[in-house]
């Protein structure tokens, strides 16, 4: 695909005001990095407040009396009694167990939920929706009309609240109709760093002038997806497409947390959604391989897709995201790994150019989580 081909998000041309160095990414053309540059702009994400464009993310809009009733049969989660002014966290599942996508869910009350997919799944996220249950609720996308920011960082409440002091009085997934610069936009207290932050959706006409408004804040730097993905790393969180697919179940990828009791084996509405005879077994029978954390005892990056062995040098496993954690000073990579090696603090190795770089098994998230939750 070429740049000329490539989609543009509304904050293309100030972007590469910025300096930025553009990718494609996801049918995007996206900043990877600033002048700035990723190790920095990680940092002082952990330290102040970063600014990151995610309008290639998806915005979808469910509407009517039986629109939670209807996701529920394309979701392992609780959207009956998902609360008015909160989201969760959610996986589209297969008939298999495998994973479509992950999602974010909002409950804006009037019978009406509001999702946000991932940027190279959100086409076929909406056609899903549309053949499933587009016979039960109106399904509107706001693709071209919304686009997302999201300030993350310590200082992030800061700086949104001298725009709208009502957001500091927001807790952790908390998601609520918020006015900047007055325009209408939506605000959840939420993110992909591990850190405190938001998430903003803005008119996409908008979206400029509030950027710029907050790029003014002597704590907000721009930051580009070079660094979302060291930061999301640190914080242990799952990557579609990397340490999630089709061919991995939530409980392969150590998500069963995602999966609300209501909706499990035992639960008041158990089952329901696609692939949920396997997924329960594998709750009661245990699976081959499971997503674990992994610490390098070197100073070697171990990237994805290289292989893990263990001290025959049997394949156990495949590294599925890794890299360099700044805030860690130290390498780190998440992997899957045969569940006879995933007790904590277990030794493996990866094959890195034909050498084994010794890691052990280690807890995510890799950094402390410092979400606010009141």
């Amino acid at each position: 695909m070429t740049t000329e081909t490539l989609a543009k998000t509304p904050l293309h041309a100030l972007h590469i005001e910025l300096g930025a160095r553009m990718v494609p990414f996801a049918g995007y053309d996206m900043p990877v990095q600033y002048p700035l540059g990723v190790m920095k702009e990680h940092l002082h994400t952990r330290d102040a407040a970063g600014l990151f464009d995610v309008s290639h993310m998806g915005q979808i809009i469910l509407r009517g009396a039986e629109a939670a009733k209807a996701l529920e049969t394309l979701v392992p989660v609780d959207i009956i009694d998902l609360p008015v002014g909160m989201q969760r966290y959610a996986m589209f599942t297969d008939e298999n167990g495998g994973i479509l996508d992950d999602l974010m869910v909002a409950n804006l009350g009037h019978d009406t939920l509001f999702l946000v997919v991932n940027a190279g799944c959100k086409h076929q996220d909406l056609a899903h929706l549309q053949k499933h249950i587009g016979s039960q609720c109106e399904i509107e996308s706001l693709f071209e009309a919304r686009a997302l920011l999201a300030l993350q960082g310590p200082k992030a409440v800061d700086v949104l609240a001298r725009l709208a002091p009502e957001v500091a009085k927001m807790t952790f997934l908390q998601f609520a109709p918020v006015r900047l610069l007055g325009v209408d936009c939506y605000v959840s207290r939420s993110g992909y760093t591990g850190e405190d932050g938001f998430e903003i959706s803005v008119p996409a006409e908008h979206t400029e002038t509030l950027a710029r408004s907050l790029l003014a804040e002597a704590e907000v730097e721009a930051i580009g997806l070079g660094a979302r993905d060291s930061l999301r790393l640190e914080a242990g969180l799952c990557l579609y497409g990397h340490d999630m697919s089709t061919s991995t179940t939530p409980i392969e990828a150590s998500l069963l947390w995602a999966m609300s009791k209501p909706r499990r084996a035992d639960g008041a509405r158990t089952g329901g959604f696609p692939g949920a005879a396997r997924l329960f077994a594998q709750q009661q029978e245990g699976v081959a391989s499971k997503r674990v954390g992994l610490l390098p005892q070197e100073r070697v990056p171990v990237r994805e897709g290289a292989e893990i062995v263990d001290a025959d040098g049997n394949v156990i496993g495949t590294v599925c995201s890794g890299g360099f954690g700044p805030s860690l000073a130290a390498p780190l990579a998440m992997g899957y790994v045969q569940s006879s090696h995933i007790a904590l603090d277990t030794e493996v190795w990866a094959m890195v150019r034909g050498k084994r770089v010794a890691m052990k098994v280690a807890k995510t998230p890799f950094v402390p989580q410092r979400y606010y939750r009141g």
